[in-house]
């Protein structure tokens, strides 16, 4: 355990990052996986209107360093691809 107080300031920082960056991963996650969802059903309106709801939190993830940027946008690319070659 920390002994310092700068150390123990440093702690409580690290638990309280952890706990946001874990909220933001979960979310971009799941929106992701709304969409994955809504492609599976072949509903392609459902999915477009999915696509549009998670492509800011895929980007604010990025912004965030919850995902890198190229990983963001491989993601986006490849859900959108998905989308389009509905039928």
């Amino acid at each position: 355990m920390a002994n310092h107080k700068s150390a123990q300031k440093r702690a409580r920082q690290t638990e309280t990052r952890t706990a946001v960056n874990t909220a933001r991963r979960s979310r971009v996650r799941g929106s992701i996986k709304k969409v994955e969802e809504a492609i599976a059903t072949g509903d392609k309106k459902a999915a477009q209107a999915a696509l549009r709801a998670a492509q800011p939190e895929i980007q604010r993830g990025a912004i965030k360093r919850i995902v890198t940027k190229n990983a963001a946008a491989r993601r986006m690319s490849r859900l959108s691809a998905r989308i389009k070659a509905m039928a």
